[in-house]
């Protein structure tokens, strides 16, 4: 989820070494990220503070390096104000697991796949945001399936959203492309079947290590 759209983006516009920054930033501001997460899950104890200041440090002088070499990716940054604002709010009212925070996540997480599309000089924006939406719907679709088969394994609920959820995403990506449609038709069919047959973490780890190359070779072709 961190890498794919960055690396999709940077792959469908051409990769240029700033990539390497942009790279380096966006790893910096998920551990400032995740260790901000921490510090207001622990209701901010200050022996989880040590982190967020050197995470956040590190964040902002790759941030100024990425800035310096081109400006104007600043006027990207209001779109993942949401996402952030959403994970921790989750993460100080100890709640985040909640499918809410986790698609806010996600979908936040592929916005940098324009992002670096724009870093590597691409201009066909329209198949750039399709792009965006194949992995956004992957990732997202991945809270509910992950979900239901690990911590909601019984759930009929959670069962009803993971597929329900890929089958809407297989229908509206023929808007896409056929090849999206079919790999989402499969999704559907992985959420429908495999949370019965009671995978191991691992297996269901391997799995998603599979959907992700699939997902990242689809998106590239709606490019």
């Amino acid at each position: 989820m961190l890498a794919a759209p960055l690396l999709v983006g940077a792959v469908a516009s051409g990769v240029r070494w700033s990539h390497l920054l942009l790279a380096v930033f966006w790893a910096l501001g998920y551990f400032a990220f995740f260790a901000t997460g921490l510090w207001l899950k622990s209701r901010r104890k200050p022996r989880y503070l040590r982190p967020v200041q050197v995470y956040g440090a590190a964040t902002a002088v790759a941030g100024l390096a990425v800035l310096a070499v081109r400006p104007d990716l600043l006027r990207w940054a209001p779109l993942f104000v949401v996402p952030l604002v959403v994970g921790l709010v989750a993460s100080a009212q100890r709640n985040d697991r909640a499918l809410v925070s986790g698609v806010s996540t996600a979908l936040g997480s592929c916005l940098m796949a324009p992002v670096a599309y724009d870093l590597g000089g691409g201009s066909d924006w329209h198949s750039a945001w399709l792009m965006a939406a194949v992995l956004g719907a992957y990732f997202a679709g991945t809270v509910f399936y992950v979900k239901n088969l690990i911590r909601e394994r019984d759930s009929r609920l959670h069962h009803g959203l993971s597929v329900g959820f890929h089958a809407m995403a297989a229908v509206a990506m023929l808007a896409v492309s056929p090849w999206a449609a079919v790999l989402f038709a499969v999704l559907s069919f992985r959420a429908a079947v495999v949370p019965h047959l009671h995978p191991t973490p691992k297996q269901a780890g391997i799995g998603e290590i599979v959907g992700t190359v699939l997902a990242v070779l689809v998106a590239l072709l709606a490019v």
